[in-house]
């Protein structure tokens, strides 16, 4: 009976949709349902009319893998070809969707790892309850023997035989420990400490801008047009003078519009930038060098508190160029006014091997370039910088010229030369030196060469006039020819210094090592000799502050120091190898360094150590090294220090080598070229008492 009635209304239903059907117009048949009817098409009402050709048409459409999005017309500008390039290649890629998966493989070892792992976390927990429902499920047939609370007990039990036997088998079986779990590199953090950040310093420096000024013009057809018209009328001009002028003002003409347009490509290329290329330069020489720079400044060896009376040096720069590569150091000398500057003189003292010369000049703010580079054909054996006029250098060469270069004037050649005409000597110039002026205001310099003859030299408007002041001859040397003539040995000269206040006073060291004081008034007398060395005197030089004092050095191992009216040495030392040169400190009347042929060089402070030097220090890189020059800077604490392979190499002496007297409470300490000259004059009293009494 229930299932009748929905019968009647479906049927009814049906007799309700047939009755709308017809309604409506579309014949339905009997017993035919909604979802059988056909649906009819509804049409927008803006669709188009088309004809069946037009339905039949086909249009295709091809896919390809090219991303419609990227661009086709992407350019780059070509520096070879110096025009804008299209690029044929175009990524077409586009990514939809991306990301990172961290599934592992089963196979995989950290796949196996993760398995066993998972399988010794459950395996208790399974026993435990297979052994509970074994206690706990008691079949339907059976029934229960016991109230509620003894099964409770059993469950008990149950589970602490299951827990005492899992423990054992722990014990018996060595568990495996548990693998670390892996970190994702992809994704992993670690465990920071929190700790604190000192605050970051920012060094800043303040300077003023350069001078900066804007340029802006417009060129066009016409101005350029103007500009060629302009020049065509120059060169048109040029020829038509040319024509009217006679061949030989034709020469000249050709000569002078050479040398002008070569000076207008300089100052267009070079002068304009030179001073600015120079200072960008030697910035970028102290930022390489900022270390070295930093201990020239600052650094003071604190181990000379525990040495006894000892000191160092310390090397700085070290001074070379490719064109002075096999050339020896064979002179040194600071500029007066410019302290950082110095002049180094190449040449060669191996006589079977004479070659060119080089004339170089340093600045310690820049130690990779020289300054100044002069060359010459004969080999530069010795130079001074003058004192009030520091751009002028003066240089003796082996061929027996003597050249003064001018550091204002840009071209290498020198300002004076001699020749043969001018009296040039005619042996190697082993030293020269400025003087004051004459009396017309001429400057002056002297000269000392191998042949015998000390010549002053004059620079009178463009040339060098030479007066020989004294020809050396060797005493007791004098043979007598036929006829009543006398032959007399000519003594050849290697050195001399003239005396700090008496102009007319002067040393000349020989090569059969005898020193001669001399006179300029005097031209055929000495009003002294000395018997100095065994081998040729190397060096002569006076005491900076003691007028009496002078120092002398020889290829015989010895130092020795004078005083000028005894004719013994004061002080004699011997340094195991020739002596190459020598020279006193300017800041003290005791302290004077020299260097041997064994790359050594020894600092001597007579008021520390009258017996030994209180320094010997190697300063060059290989024993093969000679040493030839020492020199002290006038003002800073450094010697530069040249060898017989054309390097030169700067070192800073340590707070021991320049000792000044120390403060005492309640008395002020005295300086001054008195207190040196007490000083020195302390020593050479306690000598001369011993040479009395002797």
């Amino acid at each position: 009976m229930p299932l009748k009635a929905p019968r009647k209304q479906s049927v009814s239903m049906g007799r309700g949709a047939r009755k709308r059907d017809e309604d409506s117009g579309t014949e339905v048949g009997e017993g035919a349902d909604e979802w059988t009817q056909s649906k009819a098409t509804v049409r927008p009402p803006d669709q188009l009319d088309l004809t069946d050709a037009e339905l039949k048409e086909e249009f295709t459409r091809i896919l390809t893998a090219n991303n419609p999005h990227a661009p086709q017309n992407i350019v780059r500008y070509s520096f070879k070809e110096g025009t804008y390039k299209p690029i044929g290649f175009v990524n077409q890629l586009a990514v939809h969707f991306s990301q990172v998966g961290n599934l592992i493989p089963k196979d995989s070892d950290e796949g196996r790892r993760q398995h066993y792992r998972d399988e010794m976390v459950a395996g208790p927990q399974e026993s435990a309850r297979v052994v509970l429902s074994d206690a706990g499920n008691l079949d339907e047939d059976e029934e229960p023997k016991e109230p509620a609370i003894e099964a409770e007990s059993q469950i008990d039990m149950a589970i602490a035989e299951v827990a005492e036997k899992v423990a054992e088998e722990e014990l018996m079986t060595h568990k495996q420990p548990k693998d670390r779990k892996l970190t994702n590199q992809f994704n992993f953090s670690d465990r920071a400490s929190q700790t604190l950040n000192h605050p970051l310093r920012d060094r800043e420096c303040q300077m003023e801008p350069p001078p900066r000024t804007n340029f802006s013009a417009t060129a066009n057809q016409w101005e350029i047009y103007d500009a060629y018209v302009e020049e065509l009328k120059k060169q048109e001009k040029i020829k038509e003078k040319e024509k009217t002028k006679t061949p030989v003002a034709k020469k000249t003409g050709k000569l002078a519009m050479r040398k002008l347009t070569s000076m207008e490509s300089q100052s267009d290329d070079i002068t304009k930038v030179s001073q600015a290329a120079k200072i960008v330069e030697r910035m970028v020489n102290q930022n390489t060098y900022d270390d070295v720079a930093q201990d020239f400044k600052y650094y003071e060896d604190a181990a000379d508190e525990y040495r006894d009376q000892e000191g160092t040096l310390l090397p700085l720069w070290k001074f070379q160029n490719d064109k002075a590569k096999r050339l020896a150091v064979t002179a040194l000398c600071w500029n007066s006014k410019y302290n950082d500057l110095f002049a180094v003189g190449h040449g060669s003292y191996d006589f079977m091997k004479q070659s060119r010369g080089m004339l170089l000049l340093y600045s310690l703010k820049n130690p990779s370039f020289p300054e100044y580079i002069f060359s010459s054909d004969s080999g530069i054996m010795c130079l001074d910088i003058h004192v009030d006029h520091p751009y002028l250098v003066v240089v003796g060469h082996y061929d027996g010229n003597v050249a003064v270069y001018n550091l204002k004037k840009p071209h290498s050649q020198p300002s004076f030369r001699s020749s043969a005409k001018s009296g040039k000597h005619t042996d190697p110039v082993w030293q020269v030196k400025w003087q004051k002026d004459d009396m017309d205001h001429n400057l002056n310099f002297f000269s000392v060469s191998s042949d015998g003859r000390i010549v002053s030299w004059t620079l009178v408007k463009s040339e060098l006039v030479h007066t020989d002041v004294i020809k050396l001859k060797v005493e007791g040397s004098t043979t007598e020819v036929s006829e009543g003539l006398e032959l007399h040995t000519v003594g050849c000269g290697t050195a001399f210094d003239f005396h700090k206040e008496i102009d007319y006073m002067f040393l000349v060291g020989t090569e059969e090592g005898k020193i001669y004081k001399c006179s300029k008034s005097y031209s055929s007398q000495f009003l002294d000799t000395y018997d100095a060395h065994n081998m040729a005197v190397d060096a002569v030089t006076w005491n900076p502050y003691h007028t009496k004092v002078f120092m002398s050095c020889s290829s015989d191992w010895t130092v020795k120091i004078w005083d000028h009216t005894i004719k013994t040495p004061m002080f004699i030392y011997d340094l195991n190898s020739a002596v190459g040169d020598v020279s006193w400190a300017p800041y003290s009347s005791t302290v004077f360094a020299a260097v041997t042929t064994d790359g050594k060089a020894h600092v001597f402070d007579l008021a520390i150590n009258k017996y030994e030097a209180i320094c010997n220090q190697p300063v060059v890189a290989k024993k093969k090294n000679k040493i030839t020059h020492v020199q002290f800077n006038p003002i800073y604490p450094i010697i530069i220090v040249g060898d017989d392979r054309g390097h030169i190499t700067c070192l800073k002496l340590s707070p021991n080598l320049r000792k000044m007297p120390k403060e005492k409470k309640g008395q002020e300490v005295q300086k001054g070229p008195a207190v040196e000259i007490t000083k020195l004059d302390k020593l050479l009293n306690l000598v001369r008492e011993v040479k009395t009494k002797t």
